[in-house]
């Protein structure tokens, strides 16, 4: 299981995902907040409840599909599945963007590694796929 490269990609996108929930994706001031209030705002992935159930399903999926290492064709399914969900929580970040006004933090970097791990993960499995169907063809 750990052995295999897409296992390891799989991990490694849990983990960006769960240190996702503890750095900012973006912090400044609220666009409604007066310049004097000092009002300084952070995004992150429980900011909101759509950050919250996207993120806990990428987890979710990336979790489960380390273990399906015996059905490949689930595997390849399940993470195109959270690739895309990471992609969708990537664009509601950047929808919650409007309503702040700041920079994006050095840590962002770990929501923007997400779909990366999981692209090299399904490259990882598609890999596995070819070769075990290129074995049967010489049996």
């Amino acid at each position: 299981m750990i052995q295999r490269q897409q296992s390891l990609w799989l991990l490694l996108a849990t983990i960006c995902s769960i240190l996702s929930f503890r750095f900012p994706f973006y912090g400044g001031a609220s666009q409604n907040a007066t310049a004097t209030s000092g009002m300084m705002s952070t995004l992150y992935a429980g900011s909101t409840l759509f950050l919250i159930l996207i993120t806990a399903g990428s987890i979710f999926v990336s979790l489960v599909t380390i273990f399906m290492f015996k059905n490949r064709k689930l595997q390849l399914r399940l993470t195109i599945a959270g690739l895309l969900l990471s992609l969708g929580a990537i664009a509601l970040y950047f929808l919650e963007l409007k309503k702040l006004d700041g920079v994006i933090a050095l840590s962002s970097v770990f929501v923007f590694m997400v779909p990366i791990c999981y692209f090299m993960a399904a490259r990882g499995i598609w890999k596995d796929e070819k070769l075990v169907k290129s074995l049967d063809k010489l049996r």
